[in-house]
């Protein structure tokens, strides 16, 4: 980089012209009412280079204005956007927030004293706070509101405070309670163990929300595992066991009268890059998997050894839910988990699903709306 020349201006230099043109953000390239491209990447000329190169003033600081060759277009690139997006910079390395990248992993002990929550009526009446919240949401895997009406169908309330509902064989909704005729159980008393919801479905919600109405029964309490940290455990004690296991697809299912799905999905999902991004395991949901006797064999003792790892006490984070707590949690990385509970004791919650696309959509407006205020 030579001596005294601000960053900003060595990106126009060192980035890939298509890039940088494919970036151009005036009216032409640009849409100004949507800020949408206006051209098809085929659009562009071939052989693109920067020509004429100069220092101009722009809104909010100074600006680089470009002469591209061969065409003569303009194009003027902010310094703070440039040295925010150049290639190899501050965000080079960075994930789209669904990945282990963008998230802190805990343990039990990590969260002693500092489970995130809020009452609901700082979260509903405070921007601040709900902010805090949905952050949790994304950066935790979870909140705990605390005061939540305990209403019927008021879970759905609170979807909409952050997102929209996503809509399953089970309606908006669904409760959890016992159940004459389940099928499913988590609408009796048994035991369940740590999992994630609805691993039959692609795409698998993405939020789960619990609202606790009633829960009175002996038993009955809840239990959280962060499952992007107990797959970080497996690639860094058994790698191999975590790479079979982003491999080999597994197939989910799902049967009742009114329905049928299925979904084949590795139970550790990464990205291009590595990085772990989804979690889907629930052996009440495991179909018959095929393949080669090797493969097969090498299978079972990776999920073997990930559920094991799954069951480490110092990994779970147990409570219990008091009607009116609504648990938030991210269905594609925690895992949940309950003790069994006395069939003829009174529990009951209502579950909803949302995404965390809804999710993280509401929290960037509110940021936006904060630093504009």
């Amino acid at each position: 980089m030579t001596t005294g020349v601000p960053m900003s201006s060595t990106a126009i230099t060192d980035a890939p012209a298509p890039w940088l043109r494919d970036n151009c953000p005036c009216g032409d390239c640009r849409d100004p009412r949507t800020g949408q491209k206006l051209f098809q990447i085929t659009d562009l000329p071939a052989g693109l280079a920067p020509g004429a190169v100069r220092e101009v003033p722009g809104d909010g600081g100074p600006a680089w204005e470009v002469v591209w060759e061969p065409d003569g277009h303009r194009s003027r690139y902010p310094a703070a956007w440039l040295d925010a997006h150049s290639p190899g910079g501050p965000r080079g390395s960075g994930g789209d927030g669904r990945t282990e990248a963008d998230k802190e992993l805990w343990t039990a002990a990590d969260l002693t004293g500092r489970l995130p929550g809020a009452s609901w009526d700082a979260y509903t009446g405070d921007r601040a706070v709900r902010i805090r919240a949905l952050e949790s949401v994304r950066r935790l895997g979870f909140v705990l509101l605390r005061g939540v009406p305990c209403r019927d169908r008021m879970v759905l309330d609170v979807a909409q405070t952050f997102g929209f509902v996503r809509r399953t064989n089970y309606g908006e909704l669904f409760e959890v309670r016992v159940e004459a005729g389940p099928n499913n159980l988590a609408f009796t008393g048994a035991a369940i163990g740590p999992h994630t919801d609805n691993p039959y479905r692609d795409p698998v919600p993405t939020v789960q929300m619990l609202h606790c109405l009633r829960n009175e029964a002996l038993g009955g309490d809840s239990g959280l595992v962060d499952g992007f940290h107990a797959a970080a455990l497996l690639r860094e004690e058994d790698p191999r066991a975590f790479g079979v296991l982003t491999r080999v697809p597994v197939e989910f299912s799902f049967t009742d009268t009114r329905t049928e799905l299925r979904a084949q999905r590795p139970l550790i999902d990464v990205d291009p890059l590595g990085r772990i991004r989804e979690i889907r395991y629930n052996n009440r949901s495991f179909g018959t998997l095929h393949g080669s006797a090797p493969v097969l064999e090498e299978f079972y003792a990776a999920y073997r050894r990930f559920g094991e790892l799954l069951l480490r006490p110092e990994l779970r984070l147990d409570f219990r839910l008091a009607p009116g707590d609504c648990l938030v949690f991210d269905n594609t990385r925690l895992l949940h988990a309950r003790t069994a509970f006395a069939e003829s004791g009174g529990r009951h919650l209502q579950g909803a699903y949302a995404d965390l696309d809804g999710l993280g959509s509401a929290l960037a407006v509110l940021r936006r709306e904060g630093a504009a205020a």
